[in-house]
């Protein structure tokens, strides 16, 4: 597998673009079941069905967020590059994912900040999730610290 981005070559403006995955039912029941959301809204069709406000199964906010970090890692753009993951802010969910949605993470660089005792710096990505009709289901602001490239990681851009 190729190596991802030094910590150099991510430059304010840059824009990358992930894969798609489509969300199925079991994947939703298998995260709910995971973490504990043993809540009406997620478990229980007739709730669902009569008294949700969309009538039909939706995923957690928190697992649409797991997937565009899954997609996000996926793109390669922090393989074996990034560090930590350092912060988040201002989260907003637009509209939910549901069950057969396709969705897909657009990444866009914000800021940089050179941190020399970590061998790197913090990179701050603004990241909008989109459903296949091009509509927004969330958006967030995430840090993230990435290595230097003078440690001898190859660059390899991965989008305009």
């Amino acid at each position: 597998m190729r190596s991802g981005m030094t910590f150099e070559s991510f430059q304010k403006g840059d824009r990358f673009l992930t894969a798609r995955r489509t969300v199925t039912e079991s994947e939703i029941m298998q995260f709910v079941c995971l973490v504990g959301l043993f809540e009406p809204l997620f478990i229980d069709a007739e709730y669902i069905r009569e008294q949700s406000l969309f009538g039909e199964r939706i995923a957690p906010g928190s697992l649409t967020f797991s997937f565009a970090e899954g997609l996000t890692v996926q793109s390669g753009i922090l393989h074996g590059t990034g560090l930590a993951f350092v912060g988040l802010e201002r989260m907003k969910l637009f509209q939910p994912v549901k069950v057969g949605d396709t969705i897909h993470v657009e990444i866009e660089v914000l800021d940089r900040k050179k941190v020399e005792s970590k061998g790197g710096g913090i990179v701050s990505f603004h990241q909008t999730v989109r459903n296949q009709r091009s509509e927004t289901v969330m958006e967030y602001e995430v840090a993230r610290l990435i290595r230097s490239g003078k440690q001898g990681n190859p660059v390899i851009k991965t989008g305009a």
